[in-house]
């Protein structure tokens, strides 16, 4: 290792007077940076209870895109971006450089960091790339607001040999890990609200548990339920002291929101009707025997962001529906998975996942509409998953024929998961109709709330089916990511496609919202300046680094060698 290289990663420096950003002042790529480029903006001081901090890398992601589209009405941003410009980047990974007076005996310069992206700060969540300054820039100070949150520390710290394109897209591979360690309720909330709606369906209902003196909701809302089931939960309700309330007409719920519905029968105009008044995590128990007369429109933009989930059960116990069939997000050990859109850089993450960690499923289908990203992720994981006796398959939609006949019999005995990663209506709602008995559609898609889907929700009773979501991930997954990394078990340099200094990240960005990679965009912000560049043309531009990539994929070997070149 040269002495520059040395330094480098021992923070090592003298702090300049200033140093350069990329500001979002609101919506659209022309409010992104100033004239296309990025800022200088004055170097910032350190105080007692200060970090200063150097971006190493910032992987880029879609949800960048997200807050470039809406501006200032994206969900996240909660200030006046044409005062304050938000500075995006939350896959990062960091460096101390500077270390105040308080911190000295829990931080030193040369740490090397990461950090959980969601932070809850006096009660409120924000993040790193939308409230906090994120790693499209230099450098940034870091405070206790940060490693003393709501939550604890939201800092990691790393090993000083891990790579520093891996540790940054440590982030988005804790958004995969999450998406299969999701947990949901097996009963009735306790201490929370249910309301129970009744629709002419006159059967002896009950609810074997989760309604006792043990547990129990807080408060139950009342919808024209039948008599004799109307006189069981109120002779409850009276011996437990759970607040009885009468909702006469559904278009009118005197609460905002609820924790679980329960539908007695199937009507599909009353579940669109009350299915906006689920809150966070809530839940939806479908109780029929009979399938529904029409499809119902489901917004799984909600079921995504808000983790709701409808489940169900043809019999009259209510708690047989959260319990009998418990909502399942792991992949089925030995089963059938279809990954829709699975060439795209987090696609390729969750076929990673599903061909290296354990538990694999028997059979994976990977489709994409671009031959050229399905080509890609098919060359670099086909002989891993056939060595480890996988039914490995790639298709492209476009190619009809061929699709249909390869997939027709894959759809007529139906699959246990179906890993939704394209954010269109009508493919989920066609992947929908291909679950078999049992089956899990994850929407890890970041479908917008308000994106209503039309279901036969019918299945969720009759077929046991499930549809879940994820969004985000939490400090354990990010150490699950991370003692994969230690022992060898995971790579994330295998989704880099693309590297470039601070002045492409617009280019990247570009690069993100067009999927124009397979896999990911990394920014590196403190090298001499270079355009976005595919790892493949290396072999011209710099043939050193290009010799020690493995297959034509990034490594830690090659990371080095690039940074002794590009470091100024």
């Amino acid at each position: 290792m040269n002495d520059k290289l040395s330094d480098y990663k021992q923070g090592k420096q003298s702090y300049p007077n200033s140093y350069r950003l990329w500001p979002l002042s609101g919506a659209g790529f022309e409010s992104l940076g100033v004239a296309g480029k990025p800022v200088e903006v004055p170097f910032p001081e350190i105080g007692p209870d200060d970090l200063l901090i150097r971006h190493d890398a910032c992987g880029l992601c879609f949800s960048d895109i997200k807050v470039i589209a809406q501006g200032q009405s994206h969900p996240r941003i909660f200030r006046d971006m044409q005062k304050e410009p938000v500075v995006l980047g939350h896959e990062v990974t960091m460096t101390v450089i500077g270390v105040g007076d308080n911190l000295r005996d829990r931080y030193h310069v040369g740490d090397r960091l990461t950090l959980e992206t969601d932070i809850v700060t006096h009660g409120k969540t924000l993040a790193y790339g939308y409230w906090f300054q994120g790693g499209l820039s230099q450098y940034s100070s870091i405070g206790p607001d940060i490693y003393d949150s709501d939550l604890g520390n939201n800092l990691i710290t790393l090993r000083p040999d891990i790579g520093y394109a891996e540790s940054a897209l440590t982030e988005p591979w804790a958004c995969v890990i999450a998406a299969y360690r999701l947990k949901y309720r097996t009963g009735l909330k306790p201490g929370g609200t249910t309301w129970i709606i009744g629709t002419g369906d006159s059967r002896p209902f009950t609810i074997s548990e989760g309604f006792s003196d043990i547990t129990h909701p807080g408060r139950l809302l009342l919808t024209n339920v039948p008599t004799d089931f109307r006189a069981w939960l109120t002779e409850r309700a009276d011996q437990y002291g759970v607040d009885i309330i009468d909702v006469p007409e559904t278009s009118n719920l005197p609460l905002e929101s609820v924790d679980d519905i329960v539908m007695l029968g199937a009507n599909p105009d009353l579940i669109e009707q009350v299915s906006p008044k689920l809150g966070q995590f809530g839940i939806m128990a479908i109780m029929a025997n009979q399938p529904m007369p029409r499809k119902v429109m489901i917004d799984v933009g909600r079921i995504h962001y808000s983790r709701w989930v409808y489940v169900g059960t043809v019999k009259e116990d209510i708690a047989d529906a959260y319990q009998r069939i418990p909502v399942r997000s792991s992949l089925e050990i030995g089963g059938s998975a279809w990954f829709v859109g699975a060439g795209g850089p987090m696609g390729r993450m969750h076929v990673q996942r599903a061909v290296q960690f354990e538990g694999n499923p028997s059979i994976m289908i990977c489709s994409d509409v671009s031959s050229l990203r399905l080509g890609e992720l098919c060359n670099s994981f086909e002989d891993e998953a056939r060595a480890k006796g996988i039914d490995w398959l790639c298709l492209n939609p476009n190619e009809k024929d061929k699709y249909t006949k390869v997939m027709t019999p894959y759809f007529e005995k139906g699959f246990d998961d179906i890993i939704m990663l394209v954010a269109v209506p009508s493919v989920i709602a066609d992947a929908y109709q291909h679950l078999a008995v049992g089956g899990v559609m994850n929407v890890f898609a970041g479908v917008a709330r308000g994106t209503m889907v039309s279901l036969d929700l019918s299945d969720v009773y009759l077929k046991d089916v499930r549809v879940i979501g994820h969004s985000a991930s939490q400090m354990s997954d990010m150490q699950m990511v991370l003692s994969k990394l230690d022992a060898g078990q995971l790579s994330p340099n295998r989704s880099v496609a693309a590297i470039g200094s601070l002045n492409a990240a617009k280019d990247g960005l570009l690069a993100v919202k067009n999927t124009t990679y397979a896999g990911k965009v990394v920014i590196y912000p403190n090298i001499k300046e270079m355009p976005l560049t595919l790892l493949d043309e290396l072999k011209d531009k710099m043939p050193s680094v290009y010799a020690l990539l493995d297959n034509g994929e990034w490594t830690n070997k090659a990371e080095e060698e690039f940074l002794k070149i590009m470091l100024p």
